[in-house]
């Protein structure tokens, strides 16, 4: 890495801790609450995919087991740290393992039975992704139940009050 690259990583998360803060006042302690998982997490999950990819090569493929979770672990904690929203970003978690072993089918020798976990896993973490978003749209943007009801109660009476044309 070049200083540029490095001063430019320094001023974008100096940037992100201003935003976050608001006026308050900051000092180390507030930056590792708010960036421990790009301080700590998401570069040991860098330095696997460093050992795989530029030092051991095809030889350490379990490598990328460990570099993809913890990767992956990094960034949802970091979205979540960043936004304050772990309710909806767990998930990631049962991601995770699905990430790793899928680097590992991927450069590895693509044993067809790894995809069983890695669909399982992800159309899991998905589905939970789905669920508790579309839960958090449907509590911040509608009224109350009582208006979805009178709004599904008019649907069903239109549709069955429509006339059906004939074909």
């Amino acid at each position: 890495m070049n200083m540029r690259t490095i001063s430019g990583i320094v001023l974008l998360l100096f940037g992100a801790v201003l935003f976050l803060n608001q006026g308050e006042t900051f000092g180390p302690g507030k930056i590792f609450a708010y960036f421990w998982p790009s301080l700590f997490v998401i570069p040991l999950g860098l330095f696997f995919h460093w050992m795989y990819f530029v030092m051991i090569g095809r030889k350490g493929v379990g490598l990328l087991i460990p570099g993809g979770v913890l990767f992956t672990v990094g960034i949802v904690c970091q979205i979540a740290m960043l936004f304050g929203n772990w309710e909806y970003m767990w998930p990631g978690f049962i991601l995770a393992p699905a990430v790793g072993l899928f680097e590992f089918y991927w450069f590895g020798k693509r044993n067809k039975w790894l995809l069983i976990p890695i669909n399982i896993l992800t159309v899991l973490s998905l589905l939970f992704f789905a669920v508790f978003s579309i839960g958090s749209v449907y509590n911040k943007f509608l009224v109350s139940q009582p208006f979805i009801a009178i709004l599904f109660v008019v649907a069903g009476a239109i549709i069955l009050l429509m006339k059906k044309k004939d074909i």
